[in-house]
C-alpha cells in the first residue's frame, strides 16, 4: 500500500497566538477536540506530543483536517513554525496516531446526550450556528458550539484560536448575536461559557 503524502500549510488566525496548520486530509468528520492541556489530551496522541516536544504550547485544537495550535507569548510564530508543521508532518507520515480507539466512544457518548435533551429552538439555534457561524470560525482555526439556553440567554463554548481571542467577543457580539435575535425571538443574548 503506497503512503499519501502529507502536505501541510498554515494560515494565521484572528488570534495572534494561533496558528492553523491545514493538511491535505480530514482528520476528524463533523466534531473537533480541544486540548488546553496535555492531561485532557488522553485521547490523541498527536497532540499530547505536541505538548511535549514544545514547551510553548499552550492549547491544541483539531478540527475537519487542520490542527490550531496556541503558544504562549514568550516566543513569536516566525521563530517556531517551521519546526512545528516539521514536526506534525513527519508524525502523520510515520503512520503515528493521532486519536486512539477511546475517541470514537468519547464521540458517539456526547451525540446521544446532546440529542437527548434538545428542545425544538436548541435545534434550531444549533442548526443556526453550523450553518452560518460553523464555517466562518473553523476558517479562523476554531470552532463555536452549543451549550445551552436558558431565559433568552444562548450559552455557546469558543474553540481553538477562538478561545482567548481579542476580537472573540467583538464577533461574539456584533455577529453571532445578532443573527441569532433576528433568527430566533426567544434569544435576547449571547455569551460565552469560557470566555
Amino acid at each position: 500500500m503506497e503512503k499519501q503524502p502529507v502536505v501541510i500549510y498554515t494560515e494565521a488566525s484572528p488570534n495572534p497566538n494561533s496558528l492553523k496548520f491545514v493538511l491535505n486530509f480530514r482528520l476528524l468528520d463533523g466534531v473537533s477536540r480541544d486540548y488546553p492541556s496535555k492531561e485532557d489530551a488522553k485521547n490523541c496522541p498527536l497532540a499530547i506530543a505536541l505538548f511535549e516536544e514544545f514547551p510553548f504550547v499552550k492549547n491544541i485544537f483539531v478540527a475537519a483536517n487542520f490542527i490550531t495550535v496556541t503558544k504562549d507569548d514568550a516566543i513569536d510564530w516566525y521563530e517556531v513554525n517551521p519546526q512545528v508543521r516539521a514536526y506534525i508532518k513527519q508524525y502523520i507520515e510515520e503512520g503515528k496516531e493521532v486519536f486512539n480507539e477511546n475517541i470514537k466512544k468519547e464521540v458517539v457518548g456526547e451525540d446521544l446526550r446532546s440529542q437527548m435533551n434538545e428542545s425544538e429552538i436548541d435545534a434550531k439555534i444549533k442548526s443556526l450556528l453550523d450553518t452560518y457561524v460553523k464555517p466562518a470560525v473553523e476558517g479562523d482555526g476554531g470552532a463555536i458550539s452549543f451549550h445551552s439556553f436558558e431565559d433568552g440567554v444562548v450559552k455557546v463554548i469558543l474553540q481553538g484560536s477562538c478561545s482567548g481571542c481579542p476580537s472573540s467577543t467583538v464577533t461574539l457580539k456584533n455577529g453571532i448575536e445578532n443573527l441569532l435575535k433576528r433568527m430566533v425571538p426567544e434569544v435576547t443574548e449571547v455569551v460565552s461559557v469560557n470566555g
